[in-house]
């Protein structure tokens, strides 16, 4: 039996290598793509992209689902035919990864390029709001999506040195720009935010804003100040919007979101105490916020926005879908809850 346990150990560890090879492999195949530029210009007439117009991403849809189709360089080079200066165009594009077969993916927003229909047409699909994609579209296109919309977004934005003025020029890879009077060069930057769902121990705290869709709460959320460490952050967040004070905090997972900018999503459980969770909302920055029981949680997890309509035109609470790294938490916490039950 222990030579049996030895051989599937052997096996395991032989796999594990593999994947780790292949990983290290691709990552470094990424990073030379970003720092030699022939190879770079290379690699985008084999390369797959993805479109964008508008920094709206392109969709397809077949029956039920929308995919995100990967369109080859040949097929590229064929729809920027209808555009003049087509090369050109194909040097907008900004890598965003690649295959374990080291097939590079681009993304290029051709807006200015072509019209948004003649492409829709050209490719029997429709440019879609990312905000409605993310949702959409099978979770491990999301965030693939997302961080090309914001790289894209980013390069729109910085086309000039905030020092001199002057152009900025974007390396094939579009992992930097760089100011040929001053020499600076720019890196993408993302902004670091709290996301907390705050608990008094047998209940959790969610709220929403005026603009929400009607009926959506989700857990309380902003912005990381200069000099901040997430957990003053956190604590300072949940003292401003719900005038709570936080005792412990619990740190849980990440996740890049491109709203309103490329945001990176700090996901953060917070314990309060019982006896002083009275809510003090800021209604500047809320339109509501209250506490759920483990109950309703269970309930509003199982709604959709269409399902939350009621006869009198008001809406059931609903909370953001499983895409969302604030679903994380919120079912993380039922799950705790329903350990102590």
């Amino acid at each position: 039996m222990a030579a049996v346990y030895q051989a599937l150990h052997r096996r395991a560890s032989s796999l594990l290598c593999r994947l780790h090879s292949t990983y290290v492999r691709k990552m470094r195949y990424l990073n030379k793509l970003k720092e030699d530029d022939s190879l770079c210009r290379q690699a985008q007439t084999s390369g797959t992209f993805y479109l964008f117009h508008n920094l709206s991403p392109f969709l397809q849809k077949a029956g039920r689902k929308y995919l995100v189709p990967q369109l080859s360089a040949a097929e590229m080079r064929r729809i920027l035919e209808k555009s003049p200066e087509a090369e050109q165009w194909m040097e907008e594009s900004v890598l965003v990864g690649c295959s374990d077969e080291h097939i590079p993916h681009f993304a290029l927003d051709l807006a200015g390029a072509l019209e948004k229909s003649v492409i829709e047409s050209e490719l029997q699909g429709s440019f879609t709001d990312l905000q409605k994609a993310l949702f959409v579209v099978d979770g491990k296109d999301s965030p693939l999506l997302a961080s090309a919309q914001s790289l894209l977004r980013w390069h729109d934005s910085h086309q000039y040195c905030s020092k001199t003025g002057q152009p900025t020029q974007k390396n094939p890879a579009g992992s930097k720009r760089v100011c040929q009077a001053s020499g600076i060069t720019y890196y993408p930057q993302v902004s670091p935010v709290v996301i907390t769902l705050v608990s008094d121990g047998s209940r959790c705290l969610l709220a929403r804003q005026p603009s929400f869709p009607p009926g959506m709460f989700t857990a309380l959320s902003g912005f990381c100040d200069v000099g901040e460490t997430v957990e003053e952050a956190v604590r300072r967040e949940v003292a401003e919007e719900v005038g709570l004070e936080v005792e412990s905090l619990l740190y849980s997972a990440s996740q890049h979101w491109p709203f309103p900018s490329g945001s990176l999503m700090l996901g953060c459980h917070a314990l309060v105490g019982a006896q002083q969770a009275e809510i003090s909302m800021d209604s500047l920055e809320l339109e509501e916020a209250r506490w759920f029981g483990l109950e309703e949680i269970v309930e509003g997890l199982k709604r959709e926005p269409r399902s939350s309509k009621q006869d009198d035109g008001s809406s059931l609470p609903w909370f953001p879908p499983k895409q969302a790294i604030a679903h994380q938490l919120i079912r993380e916490w039922v799950r705790q809850q329903s350990a102590q039950a």
